[in-house]
């Protein structure tokens, strides 16, 4: 493989702290929305913030995600309906108590209309195997950290361009594969709810802990 000059930008020490605060301060606003208006994501935007999701570091470039991308009523209905199919399993019988105790203060439950109102539902999908330039077939390696890596760069270009998003984890979540058509090699990694917060939207007084309870240097 030939190699090529980083393209690779310093800063001067004092800018850096500075652009390190703000991005701080800006995903420190970021929250997790459940109240979605229906008002459509001007054109471009979502396809410039995968342009940058793709991006995302992956066990030998393999780049072991798909990401569907879903704006039709009916194909938004379809999931709703079956979301909301395993979440009742969910919280009627599957959910060990401690779990729904700890989901309790959220204020969440089977009912999820916002599959529906928001603009935007982005399935990502988590792939076992890709098929190289080629032609030949390879088993991924570390596709779910890689996936997960690429779906962060996606929420935080979201939350820098302005929109909401909810990360929604029905499980299982086979019931994609078959809706959107993807290949049982494919295995659905989170549902991502996309668009603006409707204008009355309410989201849970919750507090984090401080940074240097979950961090350590060494």
């Amino acid at each position: 493989m030939s190699k090529i000059p980083l393209n690779f930008r310093e800063f001067p020490e004092r800018e850096m702290k500075e652009r390190a605060q703000a991005l701080a301060d800006h995903l420190r606003q970021r929250r997790s929305v459940r109240d979605f208006s229906d008002r459509p994501i001007p054109e471009g935007v979502l396809e410039t913030c995968l342009e940058g999701a793709v991006t995302a570091p992956n066990g030998a470039n393999l780049q072991p995600w798909h990401f569907s991308i879903i704006r039709d009523p009916g194909i938004k209905k379809a999931i709703r309906v079956a979301a909301e199919e395993e979440e009742r399993e969910f919280y009627h019988s599957r959910a060990p108590e401690d779990w729904l105790d700890a989901l309790a203060p959220i204020g969440t439950d089977a009912r999820k209309p916002f599959l529906e109102t928001a603009p935007v539902l982005v399935a990502i999908f988590q792939k076992s195997e890709v098929i190289r330039a080629d032609g030949t077939v390879s088993k991924t390696y570390y596709p779910k950290e890689s996936v997960g890596i690429a779906t962060g760069f996606l929420i935080s270009a979201l939350h820098y361009t302005g929109l909401a998003t909810l990360t929604h984890t029905p499980s299982p979540m086979k019931f994609l594969n078959h809706i959107l058509g993807r290949p049982a090699s494919e295995k659905p990694f989170l549902l991502l709810v996309v668009g603006f917060p409707a204008s009355d939207c309410l989201v849970p007084d919750i507090s984090r802990l401080p940074t240097e309870e979950m961090v350590e240097f060494h």
